[in-house]
């Protein structure tokens, strides 16, 4: 009987959406649906009401209760989607979340982000831990994505965090240098970048100094290849 009410309701709720009905509605549905109690005969709700629908008040209600399955973060390019920062500054983020990501895994979990704090000389408690990924968590799995993980320089260097967050003291700590400006929270460090030089030819700028570099790298060992194989040559003679 709960399942059969409980799936009432959520037609009712799609009948709503079709002519317009109030937001609120949804809400209410919701939570009739929450008090029927009814978790374990999920899978008939989809016979009566969308599957769409009732997938996504699973989700939510799993989420409320902490047994949400996490989602994989969609790919992202943090050169374009993080501009503020050069190349070699988001090089140096990745390779410090490589350091701490022990598991190899993608994310640095609770205990791994315990280390990374002890490290810096910034230990912190258990909650104190929990509400720096609260902070940045996006989807909610209770751990720190590489996207997640540059989001806290970000709104370091945004002015976002405040005074007493570990996330600050995070930023501060670590030697990843996104400009004193950014990280004492100045208003215009976004408008001082885009001042001092355009993204996209500071971006072309920074590859072709790689490249210069990378060729310049090729032509010391040439040169100290050419001339090993002169002093072997004076040798054999």
């Amino acid at each position: 009987m709960a399942s059969q009410e409980l799936a009432q309701k959520l037609q009712r709720r799609l009948q709503l959406e079709e002519s317009g009905a109030a937001v609120e509605d949804e809400a209410e549905a919701v939570k009739g649906a929450a008090a029927a109690g009814d978790v374990e005969d999920r899978s008939c709700l989809t016979a009566s009401a969308g599957a769409e629908l009732s997938a996504k008040l699973c989700r939510r209600q799993d989420i409320n209760e902490g047994a949400a399955q996490p989602r994989r973060a969609a790919v992202f390019n943090p050169y374009t989607e993080f501009k503020e920062f050069s190349r070699r500054q988001i090089k140096d983020m990745e390779r410090m979340f490589r350091l701490y990501d022990s598991g190899r895994d993608g994310y640095i979990d609770l205990m791994e982000l315990k280390l990374m704090m002890e490290k810096l000389g910034a230990p912190q408690t258990h909650l104190g831990l929990k509400n720096m990924i609260k902070e940045v968590d996006e989807d909610f799995d209770g751990k720190l994505s590489f996207r997640e993980f540059l989001l806290i320089f970000h709104k370091a260097a945004a002015g976002e965090l405040e005074e007493d967050s570990g996330l600050l003291t995070l930023a501060k700590l670590s030697e990843i240098d996104v400009s004193i400006e950014g990280v004492k929270g100045a208003k215009n460090f976004f408008e001082a970048k885009a001042q001092a030089l355009s993204s996209a030819s500071k971006f072309e700028a920074e590859i072709k100094a790689e490249q210069d570099e990378r060729k310049r790298e090729e032509e010391e060992r040439k040169h100290r290849r050419a001339a090993f194989r002169e002093l072997k040559s004076a040798f054999t003679q």
